[in-house]
């Protein structure tokens, strides 16, 4: 059981005791002092015993009626104020008749705190207090005799010292007042951080899901691009060479277009074991980016003989695996598109490194044409390696631009952010 269960328990325990004791205490004080009255030897007992047990009956159907029978009626002020006047009007009748009553009248106490409100408990209070100092003093018939002034003097005390406790007693009721509504309050705080818990578990827990669902659809990306980028771009430069070869009469020609083929396949096996693995391209594994690229750029210049020019500007310097890679790839695709459609006499490349960002811009002059226009087939074939493109840069934080225009050439941008080698993944 945590704190806060265990101290509203303890609070629930005191207030059931209290209540129970407040409403069986009047039957108690006043059964207390019949006893103690007849008791009395009858040589000593001045008292008319008809009138006292009259009025301790009176007294009795009073409180019973009021007090126990009807709890609904305890919180409606001017008739407990009647109930209450009528019990001290009683209590001063029997200890007017009997001292022993004053022990009924110390009732007035917690009932005029219990039914009373306001300034109308500390006049409460002062009656209690007259009355008991009646009873204290002998009853009403000495005080007559001559001790009025005792039961003055008493009665002021009476109610001075009446009235200073229960202004502790009042005190004491509203800190206990407090407490409750504190523990209320913790009650209704640590239920909506429970309910607050439960909705963190279940959004975490649907987190989790969708990054599993994003992992699982980043990794197909991932492979779809170096598919892509390996088998595929691999499969259809060999197609062109076996092509080329079958086309040609020359048998040196032909030679030459074989040897393209099989170094083509030997290297996009290779390329496509690097991809299953995770591992980096073997060209950035042998070299910095701009040997890489420029490597490149040499290769695809032989197999399809253009013109191709690397210029590298800025500072060269080794960045993250994931920059490098997304720049090797964007000029392999790049360059890959020129030779499938540009029918370009001229491709340049411009790798240049600033001091926050790296880029890429690879341009021909072939025959370009019109970004925003679908195929006249409506076909995607082919459509992939720019989106491939798009999304290496994009998940770095950066930018692809594509500029081109019919009988224009194509530019191609790829800008991404200048992580250095061993910065955060």
């Amino acid at each position: 059981m945590s704190i806060e269960a265990e101290l509203r328990a303890e609070f629930d325990r005191w207030e059931r005791r209290e209540i129970a004791l407040f409403n069986v205490l009047p039957y108690l004080l006043l059964a207390a002092s019949v006893l103690l009255t007849l008791l009395q030897p009858i040589w000593v007992r001045s008292v008319h015993v008809p009138s006292m047990l009259g009025l301790t009956l009176a007294a009795t159907l009073w409180v019973l009626y009021f007090h126990t029978l009807h709890p609904e009626w305890h919180e409606r002020g001017p008739l407990m104020g009647l109930y209450y006047t009528g019990l001290m009007v009683l209590a001063a009748a029997l200890v007017a008749i009997a001292p022993f009553f004053a022990l009924f009248a110390f009732v007035g106490y917690p009932q005029s705190f219990i039914y009373l409100k306001g300034r109308w408990r500390y006049a409460g209070v002062a009656a209690t207090a007259t009355v008991s100092a009646i009873g204290y003093l002998g009853g009403a018939a000495d005080i007559i005799a001559g001790r009025w002034w005792e039961g003055i003097a008493v009665s002021v005390i009476s109610i001075l010292l009446a009235g200073v406790f229960f202004h502790f007693a009042e005190l004491a009721e509203q800190r206990h007042r407090k407490q409750r509504q504190a523990l209320a309050e913790l009650h209704e705080v640590n239920t909506k951080l429970e309910a607050a818990l439960e909705e963190n578990a279940g959004l975490h827990a649907q987190l989790l899901v969708q990054a599993r669902e994003a992992g699982v659809l980043d990794e197909r990306q991932r492979m779809a691009r170096e598919i892509h980028d390996t088998l595929a771009q691999g499969l259809a430069g060999i197609l062109t060479q076996l092509q080329a070869a079958e086309q040609t009469d020359d048998p040196a020609a032909s030679a030459r277009h074989l040897t393209n083929a099989m170094n083509l396949a030997r290297e996009s096996l290779t390329e496509a074991r690097r991809t299953v693995h995770a591992v980096e391209p073997a060209m950035l594994a042998q070299a910095r980016l701009p040997d890489a690229i420029n490597e490149l750029a040499r290769r695809w210049a032989e197999v399809h003989d253009v013109d191709t020019v690397l210029t590298t500007t800025g500072d060269a310097r080794p960045m993250h695996t994931d920059v490098e890679v997304a720049l090797l790839r964007t000029a392999q695709e790049a360059l890959a598109n020129v030779a499938k459609h540009a029918r370009a006499s001229r491709v340049g490349l411009t790798l240049s490194y600033m001091e926050d960002l790296v880029t890429l811009d690879v341009r021909d002059d072939g025959v370009g044409f019109a970004p925003g226009a679908k195929r006249a087939n409506g076909s995607t074939n082919g459509g992939f390696g720019l989106v491939g493109m798009r999304q290496r840069v994009q998940r770095l934080a950066g930018r692809l631009d594509i500029e081109s225009e019919p009988g224009g050439g194509t530019a191609i941008s790829a800008v991404v952010p200048a992580i250095p080698a061993g910065g955060a993944d």
